[in-house]
């Protein structure tokens, strides 16, 4: 009886942590551009932060990006355009409730989206 109910002690605690820890993607990242209020090359800075929400890592991170353009270049170590994506940080791993930010002069901004993402769970 007792071995019963540690094995169903175990099977609840590792429901558990899979529903808490496992369910990790694209929705866990939020991603938040206001404007700075500085002018680069005549076009108006925006300050990007992408968050990642979710409680395990996540790498390989990538944005939607469409005919993404700046007059300020962008650290390609922390946010690189390859064709209509953008990869974030380099493709290493964002931490549990971390953010990575980088800044672009364009106007007008563009709608960056989460495309996809490797949880690291």
């Amino acid at each position: 009886m007792a071995s019963m109910r540690l094995t169903i002690a175990m099977f609840s605690i590792v429901c558990f942590i899979s529903t808490v820890f496992g369910k990790c993607g694209v929705n866990d990242l939020v991603i938040g551009t206001v404007k700075s209020g500085r002018q680069i090359g005549g076009k108006p800075e925006w300050n990007v932060q992408v968050v990642n929400n979710c409680n395990c890592s996540q790498s390989n991170i990538v944005l939607t990006c469409h005919d993404f353009q700046t007059v300020k270049p962008v650290d390609p170590s922390i946010f690189q355009k390859n064709g209509d994506h953008c990869s974030v940080n380099g493709g290493r791993p964002l931490l549990p409730r971390a953010d990575v930010k980088f800044s672009y002069a364009w106007d007008p901004p563009f709608f960056l989206f989460p495309f996809s993402t490797k949880p690291l769970c």
